[in-house]
């Protein structure tokens, strides 16, 4: 078994990093690069389907990618079935949008149903052995938890997203990180892409046993992680919205068609 010495590291708000670096025997070659938020077109708001997801995280050098659309899980299985054939590591998951805002999934097998409330949704996760991790928790704007929950409730997550690349400032980065800190909590990053491009934008560093989900998974929860990440452009981040809100629409209409 791999012993890991665990320092933690703060690189600021320039330069967009914060983590936790890893130290132990033949280290380098279980740090498994893992994007842990993207979206295809499987979420009200993603544009691509999951090849060109798969295709841009290998492409940019990642071990492992999971597809968390909201409230869908299909395309995410698919994704997992299908990264082999990109040299990656395929990590089932899915947004879920409980009463109380965004919660990641991972390491599940049926899809978890929206609509619940925050402590009922962290239980269907874990009652099909799969991790639960708080994105982007203080920005209210973006379905963030926290405003609606108690801190204990947060503390009862498995991890905390402390790095959300689409954020337009750092403050709520620095808030999640800051309360994942002084909790105790494992820290995650990710680049919630809603298009392919953007994919790898922020990973998560994971000092991983083997080249799996399930070690994947574990490392995380045990806070092997290591959060690097850099900001989606603003206009990004734009076009990807107004994109989201036309195709929402668009949907909305052939439905009532």
């Amino acid at each position: 078994m791999c012993m890991f010495v665990r320092i933690r590291v703060s690189f600021g708000a320039v330069a967009d990093r914060t983590g936790f670096l890893f130290y132990g025997p033949d280290l380098s070659s279980l740090v498994l690069s893992v994007e842990l938020h993207s979206h295809s077109a499987l979420s009200h708001d993603g544009r691509d389907p999951v090849d060109m997801l798969l295709e841009q995280a290998a492409a940019v050098g990642l071990d492992a990618l999971a597809v968390t659309d909201h409230d869908e899980l299909d395309a995410s299985l698919e994704a997992a079935e299908r990264a082999d054939d990109y040299g990656l590591v395929g990590i089932p998951g899915m947004e879920i949008t409980s009463t109380a805002g965004h919660v990641l999934a991972f390491g599940i097998e049926e899809p978890v149903p929206a609509g619940r409330d925050y402590d009922e949704t962290l239980d269907r996760i874990h009652e099909q052995g799969g991790l639960a991790v708080v994105p982007h928790p203080f920005q209210k704007s973006r379905h963030g938890v926290a405003p609606h929950i108690t801190d204990e409730q947060l503390s009862s997550a498995d991890a905390i997203e402390v790095y959300n690349s689409r954020l337009l400032t750092g403050r709520s980065n620095r808030q999640a990180e800051s309360f994942a800190v002084n909790r105790g909590l494992p820290m995650t990053a990710g680049s919630d892409a809603h298009i392919a491009e953007m994919v790898g934008q922020a990973v998560t560093e994971v000092g991983a046993e083997e080249r799996s989900v399930d070690s994947i998974l574990a490392a995380i929860r045990d806070g092997r992680t290591s959060v690097v990440g850099k900001r989606t452009p603003w206009y990004i981040s734009f076009r990807q919205a107004a994109g989201g809100a036309k195709r929402r629409i668009g949907r909305r209409v052939a439905d009532f068609l």
